[in-house]
């Protein structure tokens, strides 16, 4: 088994429109999904990311405030599984609540290297 990070983006905009019953719905969606790779075994790391931030940008290294880009390619957070292959890690992936609002997941091997 090897271990990969799901990677969300986008889909954040959308929920300030959402009704706190809307949201605390989505929330439960999330939490059911997320539960269920952990209780398979497979979950090993999560973080949801605040949307606030600094980006440190080239070699003179200039920081700017938030990590501003399109909202649909705004990392809004992460999940690190294990999974028997990239094919498997994806097909868990499809079962992910951040594609309600449009959102997508990046999903990627880790590198396995010695501590």
């Amino acid at each position: 088994m090897s271990n990969f990070v799901f990677v969300f983006r986008g889909g954040s905009v959308e929920y300030p429109s959402l009704s706190p019953s809307e949201m605390q719905a989505h929330m439960k969606k999330w939490h059911d999904w997320s539960n269920s790779l952990a209780q398979a075994g497979r979950r090993l790391n999560r973080a949801p990311l605040d949307p606030a931030g600094k980006t440190v940008r080239g070699r003179e290294r200039m920081v700017t405030d938030g990590p501003y880009a399109e909202s649909k390619d705004l990392v809004t957070g992460h999940l690190v599984i294990a999974a028997d292959s990239l094919e498997h890690a994806t097909e868990l992936a499809m079962e992910c609540p951040v594609f309600d609002y449009g959102a997508s997941v990046e999903v990627r091997p880790v590198f396995e290297t010695e501590a």
